[in-house]
Parts: structure tokens; sequence; C-alpha cells
């Protein structure tokens, strides 16, 4: 049994990121059925079929007019979509609407800005919604254009669930039902807290714009270096004086080199120097002899590797980090729960409604 396994969701939701936020109370148990309207006597693709993050665990249920939607929400736990605002007004799918043929109804609304304000109704894309948080132009180092990197939406799918999670909490507490809403601008910005708390602290020009590699604080913490095969290492030790007698000997430098023998030296006086010291010496050897030289040392750091090393990764497996469903493999949880776990991962099931 599934943490989730006494609750069910109408998901009547059209976007990725929406319907990995249902896909993962139906992971833990939640009967999640996916609403795939027929109109005209012809059914609506809202998803595409090989999308196995967004459909998996799910049943699939054919729902021919909206008053047998409704009255399939009035026998549920939970109601969630992504539908515009003014599409659901004219439906009658809106929150007043459905919560006053039933108080208790959890109503999770999913949308590009949030409800309230001018921009309710814009397009909701998780590109437009990163363009307005401030993170792009400082991804990328000085002169090159900004970067998407998509990840934002992720983080709004689990807000969503986790909004779904408290407001059935309360629910149990109360019998009070309430609308969740969650947004892709609120997930992105909240991808990039870090950085816009500290501008609403502190404000200032620097943290509006990207900062070159050579201008790192520290040369031994943030900066990566590309190795002789092109790949890149990443440096990971703030405090300098601990790694420095391991590290040094490892670039070809003596610990007592005089130009970098404190940690002032090597953060503040002589930083430049040291960071372009650092640029040549990696670039004579293969990024697996760092790799290495990194374990073997107990320093800190790492090889930045692309996709295929989470694929491959055996630690991954282990982890169930990377699984197998039906003989394919998948992005598997990132939770997991000792006397609750998540079902494996399947195929969204028809069901006639």
């Amino acid at each position: 049994m599934g943490a989730l396994s006494d609750i069910t969701v109408i998901d009547l939701t059209a976007s990725f990121w929406a319907s990995a936020g249902t896909a993962l109370l139906a992971d833990f148990g939640a009967d999640v059925m996916q609403v795939e309207e027929v109109k005209g006597g012809k059914k609506e693709e809202r998803l595409p079929g090989w999308d196995l993050l967004a459909r998996r665990n799910k049943r699939r249920a054919m729902v021919a007019d909206d008053a047998g939607l409704r009255a399939t929400i009035e026998e549920a736990d939970v109601f969630a979509t992504d539908l515009s605002f003014p599409e659901l007004e004219a439906r009658g799918l809106d929150y007043d609407t459905l919560a006053a043929g039933k108080a208790a109804l959890i109503y999770a609304c999913a949308s590009g800005f949030g409800p309230e304000g001018s921009d309710r109704d814009l397009p909701a894309l998780d590109e437009l919604a990163a363009a307005r948080t401030g993170m792009m132009p400082v991804l990328p180092q000085p002169g090159e254009p900004p970067v998407y990197t998509g990840a934002g939406q992720m983080y709004s799918s689990v807000m969503l669930a986790l909004g779904v999670m408290l407001a059935l909490h309360h629910l149990e507490e109360t019998g009070e039902g309430q609308r969740v809403d969650v947004s892709l601008f609120s997930g992105n910005m909240y991808g990039a807290s870090l950085d816009i708390q500290a501008y609403l602290a502190i404000g200032g020009e620097r943290l509006l714009h990207p900062i070159s590699r050579l201008d790192a604080g520290n040369p031994m913490s943030g900066p990566s270096y590309p190795s002789s095969d092109g790949r890149w290492v990443t440096l990971t030790m703030p405090d300098t004086d601990r790694y420095w007698p391991r590290f040094a000997p490892v670039v070809g430098l003596d610990p007592a080199d005089p130009r970098f023998d404190t940690h002032d030296k090597r953060c503040e006086a002589n930083r430049l120097e040291l960071i372009q010291y650092l640029d040549g010496a990696f670039c004579r050897q293969p990024a697996v002899h760092w790799k290495q030289q990194i374990v073997e040392l107990g320093l800190s750091g790492d090889v930045i590797e692309a996709y295929d090393y989470p694929a491959n990764d055996e630690e991954a497996r282990r982890n169930r980090y990377v699984i197998d469903v039906e003989g394919s493999d998948s992005i598997g949880l990132p939770i997991y729960m000792s006397e609750t776990p998540a079902a494996m991962p399947a195929e969204a099931r028809a069901v006639a409604r």
C-alpha cells in the first residue's frame, strides 16, 4: 500500500510539468485518473504517449462532456488542472463553481504566472517564466547569450505535489478543502531563490551581471578548469588552508611557494596568478587523471559530467534514481520511504468513465 492509496485525483493537465506533479502523487499510491476528453467523437491527446515521467502510474479516463467531468470531480479528493483561467471559467470548472458543489475539494491549479494580475492569462511556457526570474543572464560567461536550463519547471512540479499534500493534511484535520495555486514563475523563482534573496537583501549591480571565472574570489572553490581531453574539472575547497598541502603537489606546486603559501595570497593578492597557473596545470592531464587524484588524496572536487554519466552510473541505480520500467530505463524517484515506498512506475492504463 502506498502512502496515498486512499486518495483519488482527477488530472486535467496538458503540460509536462503539471502532469509530472500529479505523477508524483500516483507514484506514492494515489489513484490518479488522467482525463482524456472526447469531443466530436475524437479523443484529444494532451500528452505525448512516450512521456513516462508525466503519465506513469496513472489511469486514463475518457470523458465525453463537462457535465460528466464535473460529476467525476465530485467523487474525487483532488482536482488538478492547467487549463487557462478563461477556459476553466467558461466551462464551469473554476474553483468557485466546483467548491460550491463540494466544499471538501482540493483544487490544484497550475499556471504560468499565477492567478492574480494582468499576466494571469499569458501562455504557461517555462521559457517565458524563466526569462523573468533574472537567472538566465547571469549563468553564462560575460559576453555570451543568456542560458535557459529548463530546470525551473521541475521545481514547479514538486511544488504542485507538495501543495496538494499540505492541503490533504489540512483536509484530514478540519474537513475543509481549499485551492492550491502553483505557477511556473514561482517555481523558477524558487529555483533561483538564493540569488534573488541576496539581491532583495543587498541589491547592487554585481548580482545583475555574469561573473567571469577569472573573477572568482577563491581559485580552489567554484571555478572549473579544462583538462587535456576537453572535459572540465570543478574544485570545491573553500577552506584552502585545509587542502593546500595535499592539493599543491598534485598540480606541480610546492606548498611553501611564497606566492601562494597563505589563504590570503591564494584568494586575494595572487588570486589571478593562481587561476592562470591552474588553467595551465589542468590542461596537461585528462579528466580521469584528475578524478583519480581527487579521490585518492581526499580532495574536494569532481569532473563535470554529461547525461551519459547518471544514465550509466551504478550508484544511481543502486539508489533507485535510474530504474527499469518494462525493459526500458527511466528516471526513478527522488524520495525513498522505508515503509510506504513508491510503486514501480508503469504506463498509464485506460479506464472507462
